[in-house]
């Protein structure tokens, strides 16, 4: 079932779709959840999608089972502007399906023209009041009238038959403390919405939502928070950032947690000083991150040469890409940065970057992350995306048993006695012993300008090729170091008629729309690329070699994974399917697009799915 509430911002959406979320996956569900809102603070159209499925599901669908409108623009969009956004979600509505929308509207069932779907007016307001009179709270209609969007919710779980008792759990869990008395009152608001659909509308609709017993411990997270969770694991002790959407949500996770790990959260006050503050701290001995998007990351280019150069152990940089370029759509998702993550900076310098594709690899791929940047002193590049950042899933608890915090070659006092320290020995492997600030005898030098094994400025052109073969060949020494399973993910047959080819956030969608696409007699295999530097060139060219036909799935206009992928293994994509509105693929957008590649010959589909 896929359940969407939608409304103007500052409505109240996020906490009413979470708390339906929260309440589905501890009803055994599993669920998938995303929100789509605009860059101004309050009043324009948002929408939050929760898909819930007694199976486990990576992605969402674009129609809609049971419709929450709060206001008049959710059903019939934005089109009294000259260029709309959205043209309401009314006709989204699966036939059957259900809309839930304030009697106070006084719309005609024809003035919605939907006659396949049932329509559902439930007075929010006079609901409300009846609730805050039964509570002691009638003459403060003004400051809780924001609780129509807890009826609403109450509406939407007796129309499908939802254990109201879950709901009302998942409620509270959002007010403790000194608010659990708002926690009641909006158990109340929900239990009110409830019972008025009960009584009012006969018991015919056919989407039902029930709970299933499961001994299985889920957890239902969203990108910004396992990146944060892994950071605490990894021993992460400095983050600095400057507020940028959608990157800002994860260090004010990490600030609201403070007082229980040991990590320093700073705003900086923009982002060239979130860069060469962490990197000063990982050389001061701390494992120390930033995280950003496109705009900021932009402004981090120089400092994170400098990272390089200096052969810093991190930072680790957390990407969520946006739509771009400049501005673009500050809150909306894309995937167009590969081609600067790999090369942003001016001269050449190793870092690595890898691009995890759900919460679950978002969480070991950020622990990774860390133990490569001390062990191969260089910058780490985490590159997610808006989606990925916002969208909750239902995931099993991470088994945390094998991951082991690794620090590098750090040198003590009894390792000094041989000799003068050289923080920039030349080594086979590239990678020179790094000393922790305080550490006797380890003092050295380190500069923006090439220097010597210790750390002195000089020009001398012998040094300067040993010193740049030096760090370069740190990442030959990182393809040598990541397993294989990180490197890329393989799913399907070892044959097959078509191999889906993708990285990142598509991933969700991809794996989902392979059902249909098996249903449809298109039989296909998904190559999920991780690592983008080091390219995992060997891999990658044995999984295309063998593919019949390879169907790009990339979330930019160029297909910048394809040309990736050719300018490291010689082979072309055979058809792209491309979006770049804003969007995230769903899962039935994959499906559309693939097959009119196939059925069709296109050489390219554009996906334009709102």
């Amino acid at each position: 079932m896929t359940w969407v509430i939608g409304g103007p911002q500052g409505s109240g959406i996020n906490s009413v779709a979470e708390t339906f979320a929260k309440a589905c996956a501890r009803g055994g569900l599993h669920v998938f959840a995303n929100i789509e809102y605009h860059s101004n603070i309050k009043g324009e159209h948002s929408y939050y999608r929760v898909r819930a499925s007694d199976r486990d599901i990576h992605s969402h669908v674009d129609w809609i089972d049971v419709l929450i409108a709060l206001d008049k623009e959710t059903l019939f969009g934005d089109t009294h502007k000259e260029f709309p956004t959205h043209n309401g979600h009314r006709n989204e509505v699966s036939p059957g399906g259900g809309i839930i929308y304030d009697a106070a509207l006084k719309l005609k069932p024809e003035e919605i023209g939907r006659p396949d779907v049932n329509l559902y007016p439930v007075p929010y307001l006079d609901v409300l009041i009846g609730a805050l009179k039964e509570s002691g709270h009638e003459h403060e209609l003004s400051k809780y009238q924001v609780m129509t969007n807890t009826v609403a919710f109450g509406a939407s779980a007796a129309l499908i038959d939802f254990d109201f008792e879950l709901a009302a759990k998942a409620i509270k869990e959002g007010f403790t403390g000194r608010k659990a008395a708002l926690g009641d009152l909006n158990v109340k608001a929900a239990q009110n919405g409830y019972d008025y659909v009960k009584k009012t509308f006969h018991d015919g609709f056919a989407y039902k939502l029930h709970s299933l017993q499961t001994e299985r411990k889920r957890m239902v997270i969203r990108g910004v928070q396992a990146v944060g969770i892994a950071k605490f694991r990894a021993g992460c002790a400095f983050q600095t950032y400057y507020p940028i959407t959608p990157a800002t949500d994860e260090s004010e996770y990490l600030e609201s947690h403070q007082k229980d790990y040991n990590i320093v959260v700073v705003q900086t006050e923009d982002e060239i000083s979130a860069i060469l503050m962490a990197t000063g701290a990982a050389h001061a001995g701390v494992r120390a991150s930033t995280s950003t998007s496109g705009p900021g990351f932009s402004l981090m280019a120089e400092g994170l040469g400098w990272a390089g150069h200096t052969e810093a152990p991190g930072p680790v940089v957390i990407l969520y890409q946006r739509t771009g370029p400049s501005t673009g759509l500050p809150t909306r998702t894309e995937q167009g940065d590969i081609q600067f993550v790999l090369h942003a900076g001016h001269g050449e310098f190793p870092r690595m970057a890898v691009a995890p594709g759900d919460v679950i690899e978002c969480f070991y791929d950020t622990f990774d992350a860390f133990n490569y940047a001390e062990k191969l002193q260089m910058p780490v590049i985490v590159v997610a995306d808006k989606f990925l950042a916002s969208s909750y899933r239902t995931v099993e608890i991470p088994d945390t048993s094998e991951l082991k915090i690794d620090r590098g070659q750090i040198v003590s006092e009894a390792d000094l006695g041989k000799g003068p320290y050289k923080r920039y020995l030349f080594t086979p492997l590239g990678v020179s012993p790094r000393s922790i600030p305080g550490t006797k005898g380890a003092i050295f030098h380190t500069t923006g300008d090439e220097h010597d094994e210790f750390g002195s400025i000089t020009e001398n052109s012998e040094n300067r090729i040993k010193m740049m073969q030096k760090r370069m060949r740190k990442l030959e020494l990182a393809s040598e170091m990541i397993p294989d399973t990180k490197k890329v993910n393989f799913f399907g047959p070892p044959k097959a008629d078509v191999t889906l080819v993708g990285w990142g956030s598509t991933k969700g969608a991809i794996l989902d729309a392979m059902e249909d696409l098996e249903a449809d007699a298109i039989r296909c295999n998904f190559l999920q690329v991780r690592y983008l530097n080091p390219f995992p060139t060997e891999l990658v060219s044995k999984y295309l070699s063998e593919a019949r036909q390879k169907v790009l799935v990339e979330g930019n206009y160029s297909g910048q994974l394809g040309a990736l992928i050719r300018e490291h293994t010689g082979i072309p994509m055979d058809r792209k399917v491309l979006k770049f509105n804003g969007r995230p693929f769903s899962q039935n957008e994959v499906y559309e697009g693939v097959k009119d590649a196939i059925k069709n010959g296109t050489k390219e589909v554009v996906m334009a799915h709102a």
